[in-house]
């Protein structure tokens, strides 16, 4: 219907939402290519954020390009990254209140890009701070969850694993259940005995319908093999 009518603003709509099911659910190349349609409809190739509604655009395109470029090591998901944070910090200016928790989480995710951990994980926990003494706790259990999956990616297991559970309780509070056990799933999958094991960046890269599948491969693998996270 939308797109018989064209009418822009039932795809804002229809983009925004599927964006936001995309991004929790870890499905970040769907979530960038929605980002780009969007920001073809309503802000013109190449051109930078007019309206503060943008914010899920530049947030969750931002979050979701800095680990692909994590995962995939190319440099336009790295750029991406770069922009939305620089957009953010115009849209900090409309609302600290909104806005701070989500510049230091893209700040924070951008630092990690960069292998730069100390200055992430100062980020990660000023996001945290952030959420919480502005009431958005579903953002504060995005940070958490994204904070952990660095922790555990960095060898910082237990720590990690830590900020998971928070993550999962506070997804559960704010009535996400789904999310919260696709959450507690992959904190059973973490604790797995770490020669099981494959290097692979699967924080990043499972949502919910693959991790069984994720783990019965796993055990699949041989038992020397070593543990190593890209």
């Amino acid at each position: 219907v939308a797109e018989q009518t064209q009418s822009t603003y039932l795809m804002h709509h229809i983009i925004v939402t599927r964006m936001h099911v995309h991004f929790y659910f870890r499905e970040y190349i769907l979530v960038v290519g929605l980002a780009e349609e969007y920001r073809i409809i309503h802000m013109g190739e190449n051109k930078g954020t007019k309206r503060v509604l943008d914010w899920v655009v530049v947030f969750f395109g931002g979050i979701s390009a800095l680990c692909l470029a994590r995962d995939t090591k190319k440099e336009k998901w790295r750029k991406i990254g770069e922009e939305s944070v620089k957009t953010m910090k115009q849209l900090l200016g409309h609302s600290t209140w909104n806005f701070e928790n989500k510049l230091h989480l893209l700040q924070a995710e951008l630092h990690y890009t960069n292998k730069r951990n100390n200055m992430a994980r100062i980020l990660y926990q000023s996001a945290i701070e952030s959420a919480n003494n502005h009431k958005l706790l579903n953002e504060e259990a995005l940070a958490h969850e994204l904070y952990g999956a660095h922790l555990v990616e960095t060898n910082m297991t237990v720590e990690g694993i830590g900020h998971l559970r928070l993550s999962a309780e506070k997804y559960a509070a704010w009535g996400a259940m789904k999310k919260a056990n696709a959450v507690w799933d992959l904190i059973d999958l973490v604790n797995q005995p770490l020669h099981l094991w494959k290097c692979t960046s699967i924080i990043n890269n499972l949502i919910p319908i693959e991790i069984e599948a994720a783990k019965d491969q796993i055990y699949s693998y041989e038992r020397e093999q070593d543990f190593i996270f890209c």
